[in-house]
């Protein structure tokens, strides 16, 4: 028995628990006697103080209520007007997921009707937000997580074995290693190591879809990288370029954890999934497939903001809002408990916009950060929102009034629901007419999953959320297109509209078929909101291509584009230079290193040198397969 749970159980009478387990970091005892489960005078608060761990005591799964009769129950226990839409059973965990319109009610005044449920059931009742918009295909993802509940069990009570071994332990010789295994100098395939003598952390594993072959993925072949060897994988947030090679990692046999907040969770599952389908249906083979996804899925471990939780022996992590995309964190480390306090921004925005509050920038200890600097260059000042939000509306107008569409390829996850918000603004105020806005590719599934997750959104959206008349996602302006011949009736058959499809960098994806259509016509615009990644088509476009031709299978097509061509750059979800330089100026406690990633090379090597001299501290821009000791 581990030497944490001996200590645990030290404290609790005799023969009242009948099982001591691990759910990762947390420690989790079951008992067979209910009257023990339901008072135990503050026995178990006491023993959290004690060892400053998370403990939490459940019944023996042997006991709970049997799941029918346990969710009549529970339903006779909630009230009408909660809206119950889903219960979901872990018979391996003793515990039920209950999913609600209005959470609040399913609580009662302070747990009373959570406390009514496990005094009556003897299931441990967990509440979740109902999506005001469902999705199948997310539903189907959290699915996985409760499928196979045995096997799930058993993964997270073998992390917490791993975590815990060294409880205590004398501890050997620090030190703390970082390599690049991508975004060295480079936008795409985010991919950092980092090895302790106790840990080896990958902090996301994600591909760069205009790479080509030799550029596109991580390099996992480092000599000090050794799969069998991972401790754990932190995912920062869920777009491909940071998340897009991790089921690979499964597809050759890792099966340990993967870090991340619940709306990444939710959204990597959905662009992981259409990644795969992308990928066979323009080569007819890709580097994984679905199961891969799937078993990424089953091995997830969902984290809130601000939720402190030991990973390794040696590691602790906190995840900040980061104010990217829905979900997307700053990854904070304490390296041996205190040696070292290490943070990874992923992508960030340190701004408001009108669907985040921006990146947090208070942290208990932080001595050396690696930092994205996507537009770190000098002259990547980013225009004030609302002069965007005037250009946008201007756009749509004049493509509207010559009788013609407008076309936003946006990545699914963030520019699209910003872009969303921003034209049901626009319309509600009056200031641009009520046309109807196609939703084309996973954008409707990502929208469905911000509506179930708004304690992550801004106040302000949050707001209108808890108000289904004001929820500016259920616009009726807004409408999907769910196949390919809807896909050719709004190319067709509709009148002036606009339309926002995937892919954002017009690699692939729905947007791509669109442009084949309308590119050719000078009544229709191209307008570009997101960063389009060197070598892309989009990319090409905005330097000026107008002759671009599309591989379909083994034929070549060509396009004359005479339509106009737009880009905004003042909807990006990262930080322009002068945010980015302020993030550091309002940064608490001031960091000592700082290392800069993410980024074309001259604007890593310029933001490592003005930080360098505006607040004396020592920087970095390494290259891909660079290594750097930090401690």
């Amino acid at each position: 028995m581990n030497k944490i749970i001996k200590e645990i159980l030290k404290h609790i009478p005799e023969g009242k628990v009948s099982d001591a387990v691990f759910e990762g970091a947390n420690i989790v005892l079951y008992t067979k006697d209910t009257e023990f489960f339901l008072k135990n005078d503050g026995l178990i608060k006491d023993i959290v103080q004690d060892i400053k761990k998370r403990v939490e005591l459940r019944v023996d799964p042997e006991l709970t209520e049997e799941e029918d009769k346990a969710e009549e129950h529970i339903r006779k226990i909630l009230p009408e007007k909660c809206g119950v839409t889903q219960i979901l059973f872990d018979s391996q965990r003793s515990q039920v997921v209950i999913e609600a319109d209005k959470p609040g009610l399913a609580i009662g005044k302070q747990g009373a009707l959570l406390r009514e449920i496990r005094e009556k059931t003897f299931w441990v009742p967990l509440i979740r937000r109902a999506p005001p918009i469902r999705s199948k295909i997310v539903e189907n993802i959290r699915g996985v997580l409760y499928r196979d509940s045995d096997y799930r069990r058993k993964f997270l009570h073998k992390i917490g074995q791993r975590i815990y071994d060294g409880w205590q332990r004398e501890k050997k010789e620090e030190w703390i290693r970082v390599s690049m295994l991508g975004a060295g100098r480079q936008v795409g395939r985010s991919s950092i190591y980092l090895q302790t003598p106790e840990s080896r952390i990958l902090m996301d594993c994600g591909v760069d879809v205009a790479g080509g072959k030799n550029g596109m993925f991580p390099f996992l072949d480092a000599p000090e990288f050794d799969i069998n060897k991972l401790d754990a994988v932190i995912i920062s947030h869920a777009h491909l370029d940071h998340v897009g090679f991790t089921p690979y990692l499964f597809k050759f046999g890792y099966r340990g954890p993967v870090y991340l907040t619940p709306p990444s969770r939710d959204i990597a599952g959905l662009m992981l999934l259409d990644y795969v389908k992308i990928m066979h249906s323009e080569s007819g083979e890709g580097i994984f497939g679905a199961d891969d996804v799937k078993e990424m899925i089953r091995h997830t471990i969902a984290v809130d903001y601000e939720e402190v939780t030991d990973i390794t022996p040696d590691v602790r992590m906190t995840l900040y809002n980061a104010g990217h995309v829905l979900g997307s964190a700053m990854i904070h480390l304490n390296v041996g408990n205190g040696l070292h306090n290490l943070m990874y921004t992923g992508d960030m925005k340190y701004g408001q916009t009108a669907l985040l509050a921006p990146a947090a920038t208070k942290f208990p200890r932080l001595e050396s950060v690696i930092v994205e600097s996507t537009y770190g260059g000098k002259d990547n000042v980013l225009p004030p929102k609302q002069e965007s939000d005037e250009y946008l509306a201007e756009i749509i107008s004049s493509t509207i009034k010559r009788g013609g569409k407008v076309l936003l390829p946006v990545l699914g996850v963030g520019r699209a629901q910003e872009v969303l918000m921003i034209i049901e603004q626009l319309i509600r105020t009056g200031k641009l007419d009520r046309i109807p806005v196609y939703i084309d590719g996973m954008v409707w599934d990502v929208t469905a999953i911000h509506t179930a997750y708004p304690e992550y959104l801004n106040a302000g959206i949050r707001r209108q959320i808890f108000h289904k008349d004001e929820n500016p996602f259920l616009s009726d302006v807004f409408k999907q297109v769910g196949s390919a011949k809807e896909r050719m009736q709004v190319i067709e058959d509709t009148g002036p509209c606009v339309i926002l499809a995937t892919s954002g960098m017009l690699v692939g994806g729905p947007s791509v078929e669109y442009l084949k259509h309308l590119g050719g016509s000078s009544k229709n615009s191209l307008c570009f909101v997101a960063y389009q990644g060197q070598g892309s088509l989009g990319r090409r476009i905005q330097q000026g291509e107008r002759e671009v031709h599309f591989a379909t299978g083994s034929k070549q097509e060509y396009l004359k584009l005479n339509c106009q061509v737009y880009t905004i750059e003042g909807f990006s979800g990262h930080s322009g230079r002068k945010q980015l330089m302020n993030f550091f100026q309002k940064c608490q406690p001031k960091p000592k290193k700082v290392i800069v990633v993410h980024g074309e090379s001259s604007r890593c090597l310029d933001l490592a040198s003005s930080l360098h001299k505006q607040f004396r501290i020592e920087t970095n821009a390494p290259k891909n397969l660079e290594v750097i000791r930090i401690k």
